[in-house]
């Protein structure tokens, strides 16, 4: 067998490895990763040369700030005082909280979001005694839509920004106003959806009217740290641009910062980092190297460019829709990882620019973001609520999900070609 065949192999088996579940997805793409190098197909040097630190990095300190941000009850602080400001009403509730976990994605990450919020929804909706599964279907939508708006918001934003040196301003120049009106949409979409099986007694609101938000608030002091840490991260990320840092930069300044003034022991933060997400990311950026070393990404994308007969709308379609679609099957961070350069082939192949004013960029992006609605095992967040569903009692079956995520997710990338086509395409 040639490296292209031996390479491919590799490829296609970790992916199915990570598709399937039927093994730890860090564990296939580690192994999917040494194999790689095992075979020649990249040397060590070359392998972990394909590792994109900046993305590693911005991940981990991000960790950092949100799990210290989440130790303080300031979530647990804004689901109460949400749920006081609908006076107990559950619909309303629902309406407050997949804002507040749609902003908070934006600017923490998702999966952070719903690691904080999913056992909040679950207690809501035991007060009112409702079913948990609207609350809960609801706050991985958001978080997913709310995550695809900036560049740290969602995992295949932060490999996109990286791969295709875009900053913080890039994406909330170009995704965030098309995410406010998708975002807006869906909250009417969740309405209609749920109204009818959130029905209370007027007893059990005013339950929720009794309760006392600043009882959550465990440590004020290191929750005003935190906000001021976030607030300069957040400039940080406004002007990493012109400053010339990267956003792993500011991440790892901005969690040094908060270990420091909040007297944390660095054990004790380092222990809260996901690092089975972290060595997931290490594993991928070295199999998907070893199939770009080989020409197996040049050669799909040269293939999805000869499919749009040179038309940059068609290869913008063929970018979008297949990222919404396929991204929900293979989980859309290994989608858009091995997506990169295969954007970056068609873009050379139509003479596309590198940055911002490539729109395929950006077609890619929000498929993948809004695409991670579409099924269970899309994207992290998702599995993760789905765990604490089923471990509360609250089973959501595969079929059950679609009922509701189908018609959300057509919507989302029906109205993010609209905006493709009428910002970039015309």
């Amino acid at each position: 067998m040639n490296e292209l065949a031996i390479a491919s192999l590799i490829f296609s088996v970790t992916y199915l490895l990570i598709i399937s579940e039927r093994i730890h997805k860090t564990t296939a793409a580690l192994a999917g990763g040494l194999a790689m190098i095992a075979f020649r197909i990249l040397d060590q040097e070359e392998a972990f040369a394909a590792i994109d630190f900046n993305v590693i990095f911005l991940l981990v300190g991000m960790m950092i700030i949100a799990n210290t941000l989440g130790k303080t009850g300031a979530f647990q602080w804004l689901a109460i005082r949400a749920a006081k400001l609908a006076k107990g009403n559950p619909i309303r509730i629902l309406l407050f909280m997949a804002v507040i976990a749609a902003v908070a994605s934006a600017f923490l990450d998702n999966v952070t979001t719903v690691v904080l919020m999913a056992p909040l929804s679950i207690f809501v909706a035991s007060i009112l005694q409702v079913n948990a599964v609207p609350f809960l279907l609801t706050l991985i939508m958001a978080s997913n839509i709310g995550g695809t708006a900036t560049l740290i918001g969602d995992p295949p934003n932060i490999i996109i920004g990286s791969g295709a040196d875009l900053d913080f301003l890039d994406f909330l120049a170009h995704l965030t106003p098309i995410i406010l009106l998708i975002l807006a949409v869906f909250l009417v979409m969740v309405f209609f959806l749920f109204r009818r099986h959130l029905q209370t007694r007027p007893e059990l609101e005013h339950r929720i009217m009794e309760l006392d938000e600043s009882e959550v608030l465990t440590d004020r002091g290191l929750l005003y740290k935190s906000l001021i840490i976030l607030a300069l991260v957040a400039v940080g990320f406004l002007l990493h641009g012109p400053l010339d840092y990267e956003p792993a930069t500011v991440a790892l300044a901005g969690a040094t910062a908060l270990i420091l003034i909040g007297r944390q022991h660095p054990r004790e933060a380092l222990l809260e980092v996901e690092w089975s997400t972290i060595f997931f990311f290490v594993g991928l950026f070295m199999v998907v190297g070893g199939a770009e070393e080989v020409g197996l990404l040049e050669d799909i994308g040269e293939s999805m460019a000869d499919a749009s007969g040179g038309h940059l709308s068609a290869a913008a379609m063929l970018t979008l829709w297949p990222a919404g679609i396929l991204s929900s099957i293979v989980n859309q961070i290994p989608y858009a990882a091995a997506m990169i350069p295969v954007v970056e082939e068609m873009s050379r192949d139509l003479s596309l620019g590198h940055g911002a004013s490539n729109p395929l960029w950006w077609a890619l992006a929000l498929g993948a973001g809004l695409g991670a609605n579409f099924t269970p095992v899309a994207a992290a967040a998702n599995v993760y609520v789905i765990g604490v569903a089923e471990r509360a009692g609250y089973k959501v079956t595969f079929v059950q999900f679609l009922r509701y995520s189908v018609l959300v997710t057509m919507v989302s990338l029906v109205m993010a070609t609209v905006y493709v086509w009428l910002r970039y395409l015309i």
